[in-house]
C-alpha cells in the first residue's frame, strides 16, 4: 500500500517540478525579451524615438525661446548701461563741485 503513495507522491512532485521550471524558463524568457526592448529604445536618440515632438520643440526653440532670450539679454545690458551712465554723472557732478585747491609757488 506504501507504494502506491510513494508513486503518486513522485508523480505529484514530478509534475510540479516540470510546471514550476517550465513557467520560470518562460518568464526568464519574456524578461530578458523586454530588457533588450527597453535597451533599444532608450538607445535612441530624441530624433530617432519621436521626431515629431522634437521637430516641433526644436522650431519652437528658434522661432520663440532665442528671441525671448535677445530680449532679455537686451533689457538686462540696457539697464547695465544706464545705471553706469548714471553713476558716471553723479562722480563727474560730485567732482566739479569739491573745491579745488590750487598751490601757488613761491618765488
Amino acid at each position: 500500500m506504501d507504494f502506491i503513495i510513494d508513486a503518486i507522491t513522485k508523480w505529484i512532485k514530478d509534475f510540479l517540478i516540470e510546471a514550476i521550471t517550465g513557467n520560470l524558463s518562460n518568464m526568464f524568457g519574456d524578461v530578458n525579451t523586454k530588457v533588450a526592448t527597453i535597451a533599444g529604445e532608450v538607445g535612441k536618440t530624441p530624433e530617432q524615438w519621436n521626431s515629431g515632438v522634437f521637430s516641433m520643440i526644436h522650431s519652437l526653440s528658434e522661432s520663440v525661446i532665442v528671441p525671448i532670450a535677445g530680449l532679455v539679454i537686451a533689457a538686462i545690458l540696457s539697464y547695465e548701461l544706464i545705471h553706469r551712465e548714471q553713476t558716471w554723472k553723479q562722480q563727474t557732478t560730485a567732482s566739479l563741485l569739491q573745491p579745488r585747491v590750487i598751490a601757488h609757488r613761491a618765488k
